[in-house]
């Protein structure tokens, strides 16, 4: 590991800690020329389809593409950082498990969609609006009733087990 400070490749691990999932592994190092310390955190490899565009381009699967469009989905929504991470390990973790060697777009953007729509309604709507491209406003109602429809049912549901 490189220290960030002198560019050394000589350093010493002063604590290594485990995250909460046990995947991730958290290392403070000190760099044995300058002293400086720093953290590096190690991340099993996972292994991920190849993502089939819509016009049939093959691109790597990207996390970070999906982390940033819920992002703009839950812009000034009371949703942690944490929640979408964890989001976005749920999606990651569904297509590794599905073992497939390719997987279309289409099937990313319906697993993001059905995940912020058990997570908060307006990034669902937010999100759903700009993937699923809506011609004009009477689409856009349509989902937008189903949403509010599904919800009214659910707190019905929730008052009768009170």
């Amino acid at each position: 590991m490189k220290c960030p400070a002198c560019s050394n490749l000589e350093n010493k691990v002063i604590d290594s800690r485990l995250n909460k999932e046990g995947d991730i592994i958290r290392r403070r190092r000190e760099c044995l020329t300058c002293s400086e310390r720093f953290t590096s955190y190690e991340r099993l490899e996972k292994t991920l389809p190849m993502v089939v565009k819509r016009d049939g381009r093959r691109e790597d699967f990207d996390r970070l593409k999906i982390v940033n469009g819920v992002k703009i989905a839950c812009q000034k929504r009371a949703i942690s950082i944490d929640k979408i991470e964890f989001l976005v390990d749920r999606i990651e973790q569904h297509f590794q498990e599905l073992g497939e060697k390719e997987v279309s777009a289409v099937t990313i953007g319906e697993k993001v969609v059905r995940e912020l729509y058990n997570l908060d309604d307006v990034a669902y709507v937010r999100f759903a609006s700009v993937y699923r491209s809506f011609k004009d406003v009477n689409e856009f109602m349509v989902e937008l009733k189903e949403v509010l429809k599904d919800k009214q049912a659910s707190t019905k549901k929730n008052d009768l087990l009170e």
